[in-house]
């Protein structure tokens, strides 16, 4: 298989009129099969016949994750028996949400990830290393493994955590190529120098990292990123998905954003006013689903916001690019005069030696006014004043300086990783709404 798909070579106008083809093929299905946008459809008097431009889709009502919540079932769109596999998001932003997959749908997954790890410059007979659960109805983790299958790679899922196996697996099985959460590649580092393990000399080449940002908004590798590569110099290649979207926007060797499948995606980005932004714009990300057979989605609103970039990739894709996530629509925070999203928070902690771990806590203050609260478990205490420290830390990068608060590692590892929760909890919202 030609490592870029053929459509994503092509001019804007013909992925444009691709892709309304395929809108229409959506929108008829929808019509005839999914309970809860038929009632839609009739609710809002739409004729889906007369949605036949991209633009068109602003005539139609978004769909948000309370109605995910709310009407689950309704928006199954085959018959039980069809099912092969239920899957549930993170629940990042509140109760977690089923998604049922049909074998249609698991092979439409596998393709998404086959053409992604492709981006990522991945062939048969490379070997990765899955470092995230495929258990716990985690889709990523499935969609990783389906993917290296169909693209002919091998793969050893050794699963989140413990260094110790992690070396013992490269050690044993050579792999090259890494799928991680990028902050982890720092504590197998660490690991690996405290316990005389040479990674630098190791069979590792490649990183696909997912779940946090590398890069800042002009492509340059964030500080996470940069300390990384200062410590390994393996390629870092980043990427951007979610259960809901079913598809993964993955960076080729150029590093400028992830790639666009025009098969697979309708992308919108949406203003505070509810209506598609102008192009270099940011807004929040906004998508309908292309053929997905089990429970297609149409103007979903996924609460993160970004900004696209259209102009053709050195690599030889014209498909339109997203940047690294800004941030989360609900996560905003609005601190002494300065709008904040947690990942600059993040990364400003995530890069300093003697932190473990860490939670921010966002809530009113008497005014009513945002209010941030940093509880920072330490490896060691380096300067008698280790709070005044951060807090220049701080000011030298977002130029604002959050209260701290310095706890024990296990009084945050116990928030960081609650029982039920796939994905570490770093952000807590205690705001009135």
């Amino acid at each position: 298989m030609n490592p870029i798909p053929d459509i994503e070579t092509q001019p804007a106008s013909v992925i444009r009129r691709f892709q309304e083809q395929k809108l229409t093929e959506t929108l008829s299905y929808l019509s005839a099969c999914s309970p809860y946008y038929r009632e839609m459809f009739c609710k809002h008097s739409i004729a889906v016949e007369k949605i036949r431009r991209l633009e068109d889709l602003k005539d139609i009502p978004f769909t948000d994750k309370t109605a995910l919540q709310q009407q689950n079932k309704d928006f199954l769109c085959v018959p039980c028996e069809k099912v092969i596999d239920y899957i549930t998001t993170s629940g990042t932003l509140g109760d977690p949400v089923t998604f049922a997959m049909t074998d249609h749908d698991l092979e439409r997954l596998a393709y998404n990830e086959q053409i992604s790890f492709q981006c990522a410059g991945v062939r048969p007979g490379n070997v990765f290393q899955l470092m995230t659960t495929i258990d716990k109805r985690f889709m990523a983790g499935l969609a990783y493994f389906l993917g290296a299958r169909k693209l002919g790679a091998g793969i050893v899922r050794v699963g989140n955590g413990i260094p110790e196996l992690q070396w013992d697996t490269i050690r044993r099985i050579h792999p090259d190529t890494l799928i991680v959460v990028p902050s982890f590649i720092l504590k197998i580092i660490k690991y690996a120098e405290e316990h005389g393990i040479a990674y630098q000399q190791s069979s590792i080449k490649k990183a696909i990292c997912i779940g946090e940002n590398l890069r800042q908004q002009d492509f340059s590798l964030n500080l996470l990123g940069q300390s990384i590569k200062d410590k390994w110099d393996i390629e870092l290649y980043s990427t951007y998905a979610s259960t809901e979207m079913a598809t993964t926007f993955t960076e080729c060797a150029c590093g400028c954003g992830g790639h666009h499948h025009p098969e697979l995606i309708i992308c919108e980005l949406i203003g505070d006013d509810d209506m598609p932004v102008r192009e270099g714009e940011t807004g929040e990300l906004t998508i309908t689903t292309l053929n997905v057979e089990g429970m297609p989605l149409l103007r979903f609103k996924t609460g993160d916001l970004a900004r696209f970039h259209y102009e053709p990739c050195r690599c030889g894709r014209t498909t339109m690019r997203i940047s690294p996530i800004i941030g989360r629509m609900n996560h905003m925070v609005k601190y002494k005069g300065t709008t904040l999203y947690p990942p600059a928070i993040f990364d400003v902690l995530d890069n300093v030696p003697y932190v473990e771990n860490y939670v921010m806590i966002v809530s009113n203050n008497e005014y009513g006014n945002d209010h941030i609260t940093l509880r920072i478990g330490l490896r060691e205490t380096p300067v008698a004043d280790v709070t005044k420290e951060l807090k220049d830390r701080f000011r030298a990068r977002i130029r604002v300086a959050p209260d701290i608060e310095i706890c024990t590692i296990e009084e945050i590892r116990k928030i960081n990783l609650p029982d039920m929760n796939r994905k570490p909890v770093k952000f807590i919202d205690n705001r009135k709404k």
